[in-house]
């Protein structure tokens, strides 16, 4: 293995740093799952029903009528009317923290286990905090559509928020890695910040 690593140090490298860079993903993504599982309600007992969305364009899709939106989300009603905690503001507030907390274990590991960057670290945080927002609205936008469908499709509600707390964070998760990487790449690199 050692021989092959000297003959190919730059695909050594790549799979090192790919290897280590999907398993921190994946902890951390388990983290925000775990987080997805109480938080939505924690916000909830907070905030109550508020619907809080941008554009909030109407669209129908698998037969559900929804509000698309990029930033926040639509309220959704159960099939007695009921208001659920996993939507409106209440839902939007749980995935920025899950994200928010997760990229703070995720940020330091892969800048000094995997990267082994000595890089610039403001510009770092700073190309790293606009990956993560890229991440949030793409995974806003998928939520917008994922939890008015599975409100459609689940009649019951803790079965309903497990699997929609799953599928939004592996569908999220994976966004977020290939975003994420693409970044971190560029912003861990030996030459990022020096002037040439």
């Amino acid at each position: 293995m050692k021989e092959w690593m000297a003959k190919h140090p730059k695909a050594a490298q790549w799979i090192r740093e790919g290897g280590l860079f999907l398993i921190f993903s994946y902890v951390v993504t388990f983290i925000k799952m775990l987080l997805l599982m109480f938080l939505p309600n924690m916000y909830h007992g907070m905030v109550g029903d508020v619907e809080w969305m941008w554009p909030g364009t109407p669209v129908t899709m698998f037969g559900v009528t929804f509000n698309l939106s990029i930033i926040g989300n639509a309220l959704a009603t159960d099939a007695n009317g009921a208001y659920l905690v996993s939507s409106g503001l209440a839902f939007t507030l749980a995935n920025l923290t899950a994200i928010f907390f997760g990229e703070c274990i995720n940020f330091p590991l892969q800048r000094n286990v995997t990267f082994k960057s000595h890089g610039p670290l403001a510009p770092q945080i700073a190309g790293h905090f606009l990956a993560t927002v890229a991440v949030f609205l793409v995974m806003n936008l998928f939520t917008c559509i994922w939890n008015p469908v599975t409100v459609a499709l689940i009649e019951n509600e803790a079965v309903r928020n497990t699997v929609s707390s799953i599928v939004t964070t592996v569908v999220t998760g994976g966004v977020a890695m290939i975003i994420i990487f693409a970044v971190d790449k560029t912003i861990f690199s030996p030459n990022f910040g020096k002037k040439k």
